[in-house]
């Protein structure tokens, strides 16, 4: 049965044959041709090596084997990229620097090798029919010039408007207030808004504050509703907004946390103001 096994860079490869095998002809395929056949004969537990070597005679191609150093501390560059100009196949260089190019029409060519760091190189290669080229190659560190970096961040102008964004900063600068915003809401997918507030706040239960109680029923707090600065009078929020048209949401669980616009006698627990985008 016909076995193919791929040579490494250095030629060589390693085939286990049965231990009833005596005997296996061998041959190496390089480009469009072969070379002579070869015959070896095999004794169980013992290694034999064979040497094939591949017919010059009518082949059209050659092999280019490289490794790319550090031109100053002489440390092999990995993934630098090799390739010949005007043909399309590049390579990258291995943990240690090498690289295998086949199949390369016999004739003069440009060798070119990039890495980012190092200066990029050109040089003229030979290549001759049915023969490896081994070339070292040091690439010299260069100074990257690289267009200053700018991240830019947007926000939901109706948020500047209503002082959403001035609230928060302030208010996580203070620790008075949670704020959610609408890149959490979109990355949560949450089905409702009060079920979303009560996983994201520590020590709510839906809308309504656990660490403050009614009186000695011991029931949770409920806290004041606020829906784009309007007061929400016996019903809850989820019947009026979906989470996703969510702007932001601000939850403040104790009078003195409370900003003024949201403040009042009635306002002991707390209160969840949520905004539309």
């Amino acid at each position: 049965m016909p076995v193919r096994q791929a040579a490494g860079v250095d030629g060589r490869f390693s085939l286990c044959v049965p231990e009833d095998a005596r005997e296996a002809t061998l041959w190496a395929e390089f480009g469009d041709d072969s070379s002579q056949q070869a015959i070896a004969t095999f004794e169980a537990g013992a290694t034999r090596e064979v040497v094939l070597r591949v017919l010059s005679e009518g082949m059209r191609s050659g092999r280019l084997l490289g490794q790319v150093l550090d031109a100053l501390t002489d440390d092999p560059v990995r993934t630098a990229a090799a390739s010949l100009r005007g043909r399309p196949l590049v390579v990258d260089t291995n943990r240690q620097g090498r690289f295998v190019l086949t199949g390369v029409p016999a004739g003069v060519h440009e060798l070119e090798v990039r890495r980012i760091g190092y200066a990029p190189l050109r040089h003229p290669i030979t290549i001759d029919r049915g023969l490896t080229t081994e070339v070292e190659i040091r690439l010299v560190p260069a100074p990257l010039d690289m267009e200053p970096i700018v991240a830019t961040a947007t926000r939901i102008r109706r948020m500047e408007i209503v002082g959403f964004y001035e609230r928060k900063h302030w208010g996580e600068l203070t620790g008075l207030g949670h704020f959610i915003t609408a890149e959490e809401i979109d990355r949560w997918r949450p089905s409702s808004v009060s079920g979303f507030v009560a996983m994201m706040v520590p020590g709510m239960s839906g809308l309504a504050n656990r660490r403050m109680s009614m009186g000695f029923s011991g029931r949770p707090c409920p806290m004041k509703q606020y829906l784009d600065g309007i007061l929400l009078r016996g019903s809850g929020i989820d019947q009026f907004v979906r989470p996703f048209e969510v702007g932001g949401i601000e939850v403040y669980k104790g009078p003195a946390s409370l900003p003024a616009e949201f403040a009042g006698s009635d306002a002991r627990c707390g209160a969840v103001v949520v905004w539309t985008r």
